[in-house]
């Protein structure tokens, strides 16, 4: 099972419609995932625990190991359905 750190400004709202997105795609895709949801202040501290940081906003940090997607385009709409690819190919 992959695990998924989804990143927001207080950890509910947005990361709540990304990781409600991300977990239909992957089912879809016959991934299995564990979502976790938390704010960016709080990614630091719990990313070496996953294999992959999905963010609402810019993030960026050289001490995370972990690839890192930018994940506005779920809550826009636009370009959506690449996102998605994205996160799934650093999941296979």
């Amino acid at each position: 099972m992959k695990r998924i750190l989804i990143a927001c400004g207080n950890g509910v709202a947005t990361s709540t419609v990304v990781a409600s997105k991300i977990k239909d795609k992957c089912e879809a895709e016959g991934i299995a995932v564990n979502v976790v949801q938390c704010k960016l202040l709080e990614v630091e501290s719990k990313a070496s625990d996953f294999d992959l940081l999905v963010t609402t906003g810019k993030y960026s940090n050289d001490d995370i190991n972990i690839p890192v997607v930018g994940a506005i385009a779920l809550l826009t709409g636009i370009n959506e359905e690449e996102t998605l690819e994205n996160i799934v190919s650093h999941l296979k």
